[in-house]
């Protein structure tokens, strides 16, 4: 059995770190250019420096997206990108065009190339195909079932290594190679501008009767015909385990630190519980069902690790998340005198029931006690965005711990 590592999303530096510190073997992140997550924050050069640094001295890696789908006007662009990056020495970069993956190999041959799931990789021959053009990693196409992964990990060279997301929203569209964007708006995913149709609300009009709707109904639950529930793997780690594959990637590089230090954190423990031991991991799964579904979802599917979705893989009624917490911020720095140094994410007061989220899988309830703004005076509440605070909240605190309010449920 191989001993997988969890790879994490960041959308900026500062989920990069919270990443890091709870529980990341890896973390992938997307530059300002030639990715496919445009409306995430990205990183900057400088961002993206000090993000490899801060991950290498924790004895993390950082893969670098650049998995669009080119045109001929990308390529020299493409060319310069690497050349950069060369120089600030990322792990792996994660690539899905063959012309941009050849310009990686001249221009940085020294950096891992990976295979984006976006190049539909679905059978051993197209994993032997890669191998040969120099890859080190093919991220599996996240319509293979865990039979068919096996049956790739027994046909292909032993040092090529099988990535597969296991938790994350899933796409309408193959690999997610979507037309849909690019149709209704203009904008295109496989440039990574997705406008995430397939979120949207659906009615079928008659060619001969324009302008008259027609509602679609699949047994009168509504109208969301596209939206697939998100992956959730969490209660099979021991079949994950089992298959041979060599990286456990989750989806995200739109979602915030709570989201990342949620999913990374509940991974984090599976994985090592069970190859503790199996009996562990069975024991502690009420546990990693409760924390993962601390973070916003849209109710959970295996996707294809079983066989062909069905009826039940997709959301008809609604197409919003579930939200139990929201985020307020994380411990910068702690004080001499033991205060928290945050930017606020969201409101919160003097007197309120937070939450402080450890990385090592405490959930502490405090009361704030006093909340400083940056000239040292005392206020009642945190009421604007990106403001810089210093929190007392009764208990002593640790860099990076992070703080969450829970949400009255409807």
């Amino acid at each position: 059995m191989r001993k997988p590592e969890l790879l994490v999303p960041a959308s900026s530096l500062e989920v990069l770190k919270i990443a890091v510190i709870f529980g990341a073997d890896a973390v992938y992140i997307g530059g300002e250019a030639f990715g496919l997550r445009a409306k995430a924050k990205n990183f900057s050069m400088e961002d993206m420096k000090e993000g490899i640094a801060f991950a290498h001295e924790h004895g993390v890696k950082v893969y670098v997206t650049a998995n669009i789908l080119a045109h001929n006007e990308d390529l020299e662009g493409v060319r310069e990108y690497f050349r950069e990056l060369k120089e600030i020495k990322p792990d792996a970069l994660i690539i899905s065009d063959p012309g941009v993956f050849m310009i990686a190999k001249e221009v940085c041959p020294e950096i891992e190339r990976h295979v984006s799931t976006q190049a539909n990789n679905t059978n051993y021959g197209t994993y032997q195909f890669w191998y040969h053009q120099g890859a080190k990693r093919v991220v599996s196409a996240r319509e293979l079932s865990l039979k068919e992964i096996k049956e790739i990990r027994a046909n292909i060279p032993d040092d090529l290594e099988i990535e597969t997301f296991i938790h994350g929203a899933m796409c309408i569209s193959y690999s997610g190679r979507c037309l849909l964007s690019n149709y209704f708006t203009g904008r295109d995913a496989n440039q990574g501008a997705c406008t995430h149709p397939c979120r949207w609300k659906y009615a079928v009009v008659e060619e001969k009767r324009p302008g008259e709707y027609l509602p679609v109904y699949e047994n009168e639950r509504g109208t969301y015909i596209f939206n697939s529930k998100d992956l959730c793997m969490i209660e099979h780690i021991d079949d994950i385990m089992e298959s041979g594959i060599d990286s456990l990637k989750i989806e995200g590089r739109m979602k915030t630190a709570l989201y990342v230090a949620t999913v990374a954190r509940t991974y984090r423990k599976a994985i090592d519980d069970y190859l503790e031991s199996p009996e562990k991991y069975r024991a502690n799964m009420e546990w990693y069902q409760e924390q993962i579904s601390n973070c916003t979802y849209r109710q959970f599917t295996t996707g294809f690790f079983y066989g062909k979705p069905d009826e039940n893989t997709q959301i008809y009624d609604s197409n919003t998340y579930v939200k139990e917490y929201t985020y307020l911020g994380y411990i910068e720095e702690v004080t001499e005198e033991g205060l928290g140094r945050i930017t606020q994410r969201n409101k919160f007061s003097v007197g309120e029931t937070i939450e402080v989220m450890k990385p090592n899988g405490e959930n502490v309830e405090v009361t704030v006690q006093r909340i400083l703004d940056e000239d040292g005076n005392s206020v009642e509440s945190a009421p604007h965005p990106q403001q810089r605070l210093y929190v007392d909240l009764g208990i002593e605190l640790c860099q990076y711990d992070l703080l969450r309010r829970q949400e009255a449920l409807a």
